[in-house]
């Protein structure tokens, strides 16, 4: 696989005063188009309003900054909620999954600004490795796309001129509301709130080490709303200098990993046990590993955070290190043999292993 591995930053599309969007660009990272994986983060201001939409692809949204966001969902594939608006309340740490071909909105009702990074499969999208969204309103509307006539006869609509509901609304994307029209817009629902997001930073950890950090995942099992969107996801904590030992996928998934704050150092080896990626990340870059692939993360001096998503709803996760690790599992002999070492080392080799973590602390 010829390909570049080296982790990118996302380029601004749109700019207005409710907010931007920004995206990852399959030409410009055509290792996306190739694991027909897309990413972009929506920026919402203060009164921000993402007008509502669908997409071609599932994708997870994370909330890495705010504490006043909401977002109103229609799932019309769901079996239970079928054309039934959603209208949840958005916190920093918040997952929310959204299946492909559900109609979203988003809202800001604070005084601060909320960011939400976006990152999903695209194996059925009109451009493998992007988000291609269909805006029911605004200026870039579908229904501004029909004649006059049409949208008359079809909403039986009685007024003179139903360009005031195809085309009144000229803003693209996203518009900024007023305080007094936000004062309007949707109540979040409460009550079954937990049943469509979670906040995967209270969630409780699956593997915590001193001195080394946390990994905490969400999958079909402990979130089961992952499963209308094909997806999982985990948030990696690692303090300064800690390692997370080398994994890879055990099934056909791949994964992607978002650097939410601090940096660190990542080595990707792949086909014919070739290193691809040897380079530093920070705060703000997108990396993909692809199937199977194997890779590990060394945090700098600040640490470093990472948001990931995986194209299954299930773990299947294999270690090369630590007690979790294949090596301690295959039978001495077949390890001295493999290994081409004495029976002395072997035993050495699985205490070794047998006592270590996935998330490795630093030595002093």
């Amino acid at each position: 696989m010829d390909m570049d591995f080296t982790p990118k930053f996302a380029k601004q599309l749109f700019e207005g005063e409710g907010g931007s969007y920004h995206s990852w660009s399959a030409t410009e990272f055509p290792l996306l188009a190739e694991a027909k994986i897309g990413a972009g983060f929506l920026v919402l201001r203060p009164g921000g309003f993402a007008l509502p939409h669908y997409a071609d692809s599932s994708k997870i949204g994370y909330v890495l900054q705010g504490e006043q966001g909401s977002v109103g969902l229609v799932l019309p594939n769901s079996k239970t909620n079928s054309n039934q608006e959603i209208v949840l309340c958005l916190q920093t740490g918040d997952v929310i999954p959204v299946p492909l071909g559900s109609v979203s909105w988003w809202y800001n009702h604070g005084n601060s600004d909320v960011i939400i990074v976006f990152l999903g499969e695209t194996s059925n999208a009109y451009v493998p490795g992007e988000f291609t969204y269909f805006f029911l309103t605004g200026a870039l509307g579908m229904l501004g796309g029909f004649s006059t006539e049409f949208i008359g006869k079809a909403f039986n609509y009685s007024c003179k001129k139903p360009d005031c509901l195809a085309k009144s609304q000229t803003g693209a994307l996203l518009v900024k509301l007023a305080p007094e029209e936000g004062q309007n817009m949707p109540v979040p629902q409460i009550n079954n709130a937990n049943k469509w997001v979670k906040n995967i930073v209270n969630f409780p950890a699956d593997i915590q080490v001193e001195r080394a950090g946390i990994a905490t995942s969400l999958t079909g099992t402990n979130f089961p709303f992952l499963e209308e969107a094909g997806l999982s996801c985990s948030l990696v904590k690692l303090e300064p200098n800690a390692v997370h030992s080398p994994q890879y996928t055990t099934v056909n998934m791949v994964q992607v990993f978002y650097v939410v704050k601090g940096s660190g150092k990542v080595q990707i080896v792949g086909l014919n046990s070739k290193l691809v990626l040897d380079t530093n990340v920070v705060a703000g870059q997108l990396l993909v590993v692809p199937r199977f692939f194997v890779a590990a993360i060394v945090a700098d001096g600040e640490g470093i955070e990472c948001f990931s998503i995986k194209t299954s709803t299930g773990s299947a996760i294999g270690e090369l290190t630590s007690k979790e690790s294949v090596f301690n599992v295959i039978s001495p002999s077949v390890l001295q043999f493999s290994l081409n070492v004495k029976t002395e080392f072997v035993k050495f080799f699985k205490e070794k292993i047998g006592k270590s973590e996935i998330l490795i602390p630093p030595k002093n």
